[in-house]
């Protein structure tokens, strides 16, 4: 009886360690890139368990700010490459895909790029310019290294129509991204180019980059990927329009990344499937229904959700190259504080320790890579 006792112990022992075991690029490992976007402090390695989590679990890096342009070319003439360095060091330490965010984007850039000395707008002559030496300069620091770049990123108003709030347009017009996508691969003739947007699923917004690409590609501008960004809630958006979104990208010859997923499963601010970092909203208690912890029924429909996209990714695994999470843990998200500053937020895989959360165990458990780890389900 002991020895029967015995071996169903070290049975159960051994099935639980291979769920502890189980890593999401191991169980995607012949699928496609995971990926997470990093702040400092854990390239950095300050934050010990966030770092040892990032090395354990993700194949692919994306970084938060730190290759934006107001961060690494605050002034004119003036480059600061401290952070970007380091970021892009940590990925080649791990032997990581190294991704680029991003070059061109009406937000997060200086004012003076689009001003002269007396404050005025400058001309199309010298915006390109500074566009073209700013591409070159930091493409060109990282050529061979960064594989893969956001050239430009959320050109499109939900109209579907290129955004004509965005300086880039008003200044240069609408060859602006064809302009950056040819000084990108002009800087680096091997690395991938993207264009990377968010609510680009469904609607007038969906078919505006369906176009844009198709007139890129039909000019002979490279360009490799669509960055569908997976800014996604518990409802939004439905499993077919997904699907549907990442057939239409595969049929006009890109590839397909999920570059900035999140599940938000706090209530909508406004409309579903915005990104718009330019909106804020005033902190109310209804929106904040979760201040110290995530209940368990409102956990079990996120890891649901999680799994029904990640089947979906699966299933389109030869269109879909990369999936990255924006952020690592629940603690990083912008969702505690976009687009309602102060609230409490549970949109990834990991929680505010670090520990994977139900949601995690789902995903990894849908691939055959993941082995023993069915048993995870929860």
């Amino acid at each position: 009886m002991k020895s029967s006792y015995l071996t169903v112990f070290w049975g159960i022992a051994l099935v639980t360690t291979s769920c502890a075991q189980a890593t999401l690029k191991e169980a995607f490992k012949n699928d496609f890139l995971i990926g997470a976007a990093l702040s400092p402090a854990q390239f950095y390695e300050s934050n010990q368990v966030e770092a040892a989590l990032v090395k354990a679990e993700f194949n692919s890096i994306s970084p938060e700010n730190v290759l934006k342009w107001e961060v690494i070319h605050p002034e004119l003439g003036q480059y600061d490459f401290t952070l970007a360095d380091r970021y892009v060091a940590f990925g080649e330490t791990n032997q990581m895909f190294i991704i680029g965010h991003n070059l061109v984007w009406q937000n997060q850039t200086p004012d003076w790029v689009f001003q002269d000395q007396h404050g005025q707008p400058v001309g199309r002559t010298v915006l390109l310019k500074r566009m073209r030496e700013h591409i070159l300069t930091v493409v060109g620091r990282y050529k061979g290294r960064i594989k893969g770049w956001d050239v430009v990123n959320e050109a499109l108003a939900d109209t579907g129509h290129l955004s004509k709030d965005s300086r880039w347009f008003k200044i240069v017009g609408s060859d602006y991204i064809e302009k950056a996508f040819q000084y990108a691969h002009e800087a680096d003739p091997e690395a991938e180019l993207y264009y990377n947007d968010y609510s680009i699923e469904i609607g007038s917004k969906h078919y505006g980059a369906l176009a844009l690409i198709r007139k890129l590609k039909s000019s002979g501008i490279p360009i490799h990927a669509v960055g569908m960004q997976g800014h996604y809630n518990l409802d939004w958006p439905t499993n077919s329009d997904l699907e549907a979104a990442i057939n239409d990208f595969a049929k006009i010859g890109v590839k397909v990344m999920i570059t900035e997923l999140d599940v938000d499963v706090l209530p909508s601010a406004w409309d579903v499937g915005s990104a718009d970092i330019t909106k804020n909203v005033k902190l109310q208690e209804k929106l904040n229904p979760y201040p110290a912890s995530l209940p368990k029924d409102v956990g079990q429909r996120l890891a649901n959700r999680y799994a029904e996209l990640f089947r979906i990714f699966l299933k389109h695994r030869d269109a879909i190259s990369r999936v990255t999470l924006w952020g690592v843990e629940d603690g990083d998200s912008w969702l505690n504080d976009w687009p309602v500053a102060g609230r409490t937020s549970y949109p990834l895989l990991f929680d505010r320790a670090g520990k994977p959360k139900p949601a995690f165990e789902r995903v990894v458990s849908l691939s055959a890579a993941a082995g023993q780890t069915n048993c995870c389900i929860k």
